[in-house]
């Protein structure tokens, strides 16, 4: 929950789009200018005072919370506690890739084999660690930045190392929109880091297609799963085969 604070920064923003004055306030709600100067400055004050500014601005106590909300920094990275919650539960981590892909309520039930009470209690999870905000109708906001990457070495990226990575690439690839690729190469390090960043933009170009893409009827996409890497690596069997 956003903190009074949070709130009373909030409020300040909504009097200077309201073009509503100190003076203005104060009248309305039947206090002294100086009074209402210092109660906004201090950033402190009951919520009862936070609702009746909220009815002399007519904006909904629970709308100026969601705007709150909507303004928190959005998380690039979860703390390994926050993962270790996550891939605890397979379930629970089968309905954190989904939110992660925006799947709503209804298309997750569909997809697996989870009831909408099990589901529910999965976002309701989710919630609590901070990855999304509950809404009504089981409806949520993402609270992960467009950067948002799981820990290199925490406890998802463990899993899918020794879980996933070899099933994923048990496949052939040779599907429609599929492929994959294997270059070799020595370039100098001054531009490796050039080439990194352009795969970050793929994965960042995937991700912004997929949000448009999310207007058209499921009918007409289908789920992908992108994988970029690139690091200095050598085969541990090619290694041992070097001279000393």
């Amino acid at each position: 929950m956003s903190t009074t604070h949070d709130l009373v920064s909030a409020l300040k923003r909504e009097l200077k789009a309201a073009r509503m004055t100190y003076a203005d306030l104060a009248r309305a709600l039947g206090l002294a200018e100086s009074s209402v100067k210092r109660m906004l400055a201090r950033g402190d004050m009951p919520l009862s005072r936070v609702d009746a500014i909220c009815r002399v601005l007519r904006l909904d106590f629970a709308e100026l919370a969601r705007r709150v909300a909507d303004a928190q920094p959005l998380l690039s990275e979860l703390s390994a506690e926050q993962e270790r919650a996550v891939v605890a539960d397979k379930k629970l981590l089968l309905v954190a890739i989904c939110v992660l892909s925006q799947w709503t309520l209804e298309q997750i039930t569909a997809a697996y084999r989870l009831s909408e009470a099990e589901c529910v209690k999965h976002l309701a999870q989710l919630d609590r660690l901070g990855i999304i905000e509950l809404r009504p109708l089981n409806r949520y906001r993402l609270k992960l930045a467009k950067t948002f990457r799981w820990r290199p070495h925490g406890p998802v990226m463990s899993y899918f190392r020794e879980q996933v990575l070899l099933d994923y690439f048990g496949g052939g690839f040779d599907g429609p929109g599929e492929g994959v690729m294997l270059v070799h190469g020595s370039v100098s390090r001054a531009m490796a880091p050039a080439f990194l960043e352009r795969l970050q933009r793929v994965a960042q170009d995937f991700a912004q297609q997929h949000q448009t893409d999310q207007k058209l009827a499921e009918r007409d996409r289908e789920g992908y799963t992108l994988v970029l890497a690139m690091r200095s690596w050598e085969f541990a069997a090619f290694t041992a085969l070097r001279r000393p």
